[in-house]
């Protein structure tokens, strides 16, 4: 992944947007800010350290948009923020196989009960992706493991 390379930023915070932001929103907020923070914009009278932060700004906004500006990187972004989110409310509670999960047809979805009673559910194309799944009623996590 891309983003992995470069320090772990909130790069939706630095385009001043929300991760439910459509793509064209987040153009709009990259171009707008692209140009505020551009070093060719910036007046000559300003002072040297003025001129450094909005370089490193303009930086960090192109950064952000090489990001979220494409949609396999925005979608592995995504995915990794929720990784993140999930494993900020608590620790893994098990590690399960895939394979260990139940095949619904109907939903084309893997899932598992969870001892509360509720489920952890993954659709297909996102057990490939993902690794932490959280029960639907509780906080408990459990931890996808490849194919044995």
């Amino acid at each position: 992944m891309a983003f992995e390379q470069i320090p772990k930023k909130d790069w939706y915070s630095i385009l001043g947007a929300n991760p439910s932001a459509s793509m064209s929103d987040l153009k709009e907020k990259y171009q707008k800010l692209i140009l505020m923070y551009h070093p060719d914009k910036q007046s000559a009278d300003v002072p040297a350290g003025m001129v450094e932060e909005c370089i490193r700004k303009f930086i960090e906004i192109d950064q952000a948009w090489k990001i979220l500006g494409n949609e396999e990187t925005k979608r592995e972004y995504d995915l990794q923020r929720h990784e993140d989110d999930l494993r900020k409310m608590g620790p893994v509670d098990a590690q399960v196989y895939l394979e260990d999960m139940s095949w619904s047809k109907d939903d084309h979805s893997f899932s598992l009960n969870c001892r509360c009673g509720g489920k952890y559910s993954v659709s297909k194309d996102e057990a490939e992706e993902v690794t932490l799944v959280s029960c639907d009623t509780c906080s408990l996590i459990v931890e996808l493991l490849p194919c044995s």
